[in-house]
């Protein structure tokens, strides 16, 4: 299942009362307890605490949310999204789990079967790039 690593030692952590302004990207499994103001980058696993906020996009390869992101969330292995979870934005993910009372406003693309995920997300992504084009003209 993609929530679960075999190596699921911590290699960054963003702790609580901490601030980050500007784009952040990492190497493995990070956690966040704090707030960032720019977008989160990482190639292994991601948890976002219930006390944690981040505004700006999300990248990494799954992601277990409880706290607030207004943004996109692209987890290509899955996203789970905690009761204490509010999502404004898209999310993109092979496999997505959803608790009782989470916030989710946005698009869905979970396809399980990897070309046509990739397929699909290759469309979603170049249809929004135009919308947001359009909106800023």
């Amino acid at each position: 299942m993609a929530f679960r690593s075999d190596d699921i030692s911590i290699n960054t952590l963003v702790g609580n009362g901490s601030f980050i302004k500007g784009d952040l990207k990492v190497n493995g499994f990070i956690r966040v307890d704090g707030d960032i103001d720019g977008d989160l980058n990482t190639d292994g696993a991601v948890i976002i605490s219930e006390k944690a906020r981040i505004h700006g996009n999300l990248v990494a390869k799954s992601a277990i949310i409880g706290g607030i992101i207004l943004g996109d969330v692209t987890a290509r292995e899955g996203v789970k999204l905690l009761s204490s979870s509010a999502v404004i934005g898209n999310i993109i993910t092979r496999k997505v789990q959803m608790e009782d009372k989470v916030i989710f406003h946005g698009h869905c693309i979970s396809i399980e079967d990897e070309t046509r995920f990739d397929e699909e997300t290759k469309r979603f992504l170049e249809a929004k790039a135009i919308r947001d084009k359009a909106a800023l003209s």
